[in-house]
């Protein structure tokens, strides 16, 4: 399954900015001093506190494809076993260990009106997509 192409070109002060995320997370933290420093005012869902759902799971899957959602780049994944990581084949599998290890989700994750629009921080994509 191909993602969803990226909404583009958001017009700035969204009534309903969600950001989701690890408080602690340095990626986190970067990506609220930008929208703060932009004018932009997020609600914070620490999902270590508030947990993920397998349908909000499901559906960053569905725009940003399961590969990015999944962060094999951190330590959550890395201290998984060798036998869970060879596990996850496709996206049923990446939501499973996801819900039952939610660090190892990419981080932040922001939507604009319930409809996720941006994974992870990167400056120029977050003034591109939102401003």
């Amino acid at each position: 399954m191909k993602p969803e192409k990226k909404v583009t070109n958001l017009n700035a002060n969204f009534v309903n900015m969600m950001i989701y995320g690890i408080p602690n997370c340095n990626t986190v933290k970067k990506a609220r001093t930008w929208l703060e420093e932009n004018g932009f005012h997020a609600e914070f869902h620490d999902f270590k506190k508030k947990g993920i759902s397998m349908e909000k799971l499901n559906e960053w899957c569905k725009v940003f494809g399961w590969e990015q959602v999944l962060n094999k780049k951190g330590t959550t994944w890395r201290a998984l076993s060798a036998e869970l990581q060879q596990s996850v084949k496709d996206q049923k599998t990446a939501v499973e260990v996801l819900l039952q290890h939610n660090s190892a989700i990419k981080r932040p994750v922001i939507e604009v009106g319930g409809k996720p629009v941006l994974i992870s921080f990167n400056e120029d994509q977050y003034a591109a997509v939102l401003k």
